[in-house]
């Protein structure tokens, strides 16, 4: 990790830059296969799962006695800790719920707004090395409550041509319609355009490699929706002399193992929290199965100290992470303080592997600095907002002169026109 001692304020954009990636021939690579999959579907579906996976699949949909069997195998314990998760997160997202409010703008003049679910939705849910089960969670539960009529799971096959037991179980629990075993930018093109077997659907939901981000990204251009744009997973922690180094420490490595592409950060106001931190971490990083991971990360990653937590809490808004910890334990009188983040764990028991699983919230977040203008997934993700107005006899009255002479001050003459009539015909009677 590289280290800053009190930079200047004019040296923050260069240390709160993310890795950079090769982006122009990424983008060629992703249209190529966002264009043969538009173009040829099932086909070339098949086609890349044995490029890419070294798999021939002729029918990639998963089956329900695979399904079956995969939750048979999981073991009763998970069973238990996947439904404690589901549970939170089910209480949080509910409370998200809205009632509509008829309000009365002038007399007469009603106005209101439901909410509709996004009717097909799309999740994609990495396989490999991590199969982030938890993300289904994240992202069924929101679209169930919600109502879409079709909830449809893309995931990479493993090696042997299955898909790993707790994800089928846990997408079969928060009532996905479809699973398909189908990984990568292929994923999201089959999803996007829709294919003989994969129905098409209308926004898209998911973590991501570059090249799920960049289709993702790039879907967006012929008109279909995406959770949020992003990049690599990342966290900033703001501890004090009142943390806990060893807490600090094993949450920085709980994000480096995410990814090589992952960024951790440390801010501090005190040097022995820095130096502290920093020995605890090389001490637990060897004892992960995920080392060399942590390791590639920690090579994008930054600890820096500051003259007071103030400016800590300025350095973390200029970042806008993705995460941000404040490890105090004075937490919770720094909140007023933040402006950018994506989700924020407050006190040294707070530790971000707590979102990713099973407190309540979601876990699906803005990265890249997004967190400065969107939000993290919630239940509004998976609908959308509808406005009605009702306006009644007296309403145009009251309203109406004030539309006539602004459509014609805008030279839009139809626009005045649908009102004089309707004020003639009230006049007339």
């Amino acid at each position: 990790m590289k280290k800053y001692v009190r930079p200047q304020k004019e040296d923050w954009l260069e240390i709160c830059s993310r890795p950079a990636l090769a982006k122009r021939e990424l983008t060629k690579q992703v249209n190529t296969v966002l264009e043969s999959v538009r173009t040829n579907g099932d086909e070339a579906i098949r086609q890349f799962t044995n490029d890419f996976d070294g798999l021939l699949i002729e029918n990639s949909q998963v089956t329900v006695e695979e399904i079956q069997f995969a939750s048979d195998t999981v073991s009763n314990d998970l069973k238990q800790a996947i439904q404690l998760a589901k549970t939170n997160i089910e209480i949080f997202h509910k409370s998200q719920i809205d009632v509509p409010e008829v309000i009365e703008t002038s007399l007469g003049v009603q106005c209101w707004r439901k909410s509709v679910a996004i009717e097909k939705v799309g999740l994609y849910i990495p396989g490999g090395s991590a199969p982030l089960f938890s993300t289904i969670l994240m992202l069924g539960i929101p679209a169930l409550i919600a109502g879409c009529e079709e909830i449809i799971l893309c995931t990479p096959p493993s090696q042997d041509g299955t898909v790993n037991p707790a994800i089928l179980y846990t997408a079969s629990l928060v009532g996905v319609t479809k699973i398909f075993k189908i990984g990568g930018a292929q994923a999201i093109a089959a999803m996007a355009y829709g294919t003989e077997s994969v129905p098409l659907v209308y926004k898209i939901f998911g973590t991501r490699n570059k090249y799920v981000t960049k289709a993702k990204e790039l879907i967006q251009q012929d008109g279909i929706a995406i959770d949020m744009p992003a990049g690599p997973s990342e966290v900033l922690v703001i501890a004090d002399s009142t943390c806990n180094p060893s807490f600090v420490a094993s949450d920085l490595l709980s994000q480096a193992e995410h990814g090589a592409d992952s960024q951790v950060i440390l801010v501090t106001d005190n040097e022995n929290v820095l130096n502290e931190t920093m020995t605890e971490l090389i001490a637990q990083l060897n004892q992960l199965p995920r080392k060399r991971i942590a390791q590639k990360a920690l090579k994008n990653s930054k600890v820096i100290l500051l003259n007071s937590i103030e400016d800590c809490m300025e350095l973390s808004n200029y970042y806008a992470p993705e995460h941000l910890i404040i490890a105090s334990e004075n937490a919770e009188r720094l909140t007023e303080l933040i402006v950018n983040a994506g989700s924020v764990f407050l006190g040294n028991y707070s530790c971000e592997s707590a979102g990713d699983y099973a407190s309540g919230t979601n876990h699906t977040l803005p990265t890249n600095g997004y967190a400065r203008n969107y939000s993290g997934v919630s239940l509004d993700s998976f609908v959308r907002k509808i406005t009605f107005q009702k306006v009644s006899e007296t309403g145009i009255k009251n309203i109406g002169p004030a539309i006539e002479l602004m459509a014609e001050a805008e030279e839009l003459f139809a626009h005045k026109n649908a009102v004089t009539l309707r004020l003639k015909a009230l006049n007339d009677v």
